[in-house]
């Protein structure tokens, strides 16, 4: 019985790591990616040196980016008692 159960922790133990290598893998070309990205805005910016007004700005540039939300844990968040913050 010993011997299952510690074959099933080693086999689950290795497939949640490579589950997490895969996962870096992808975020780190992600954030390669946005880089370049910002990197090109900077040297548009840096080369005009102007400040852009709200019709010359580009908006969708800064959203956010969905793919990186995946990976984003989901937070539990408690209610806020105020009664229990001043005691």
């Amino acid at each position: 019985m010993r011997k299952i159960l510690t074959f099933v922790i080693i086999f689950n133990s290795l497939l949640f790591a490579s589950n997490n290598g895969d996962s870096d893998h992808e975020r780190k070309i992600r954030i390669e990616k946005q880089l370049k990205i910002e990197m090109e805005k900077e040297k548009k910016y840096s080369r005009e040196q102007t400040f852009y007004s709200t019709e010359y700005y580009d908006f969708k540039g800064a959203e956010v980016n969905e793919e990186s939300l995946k990976s984003i844990p989901d937070l539990e968040i408690d209610d806020l008692d105020m009664d229990s913050v001043y005691d």
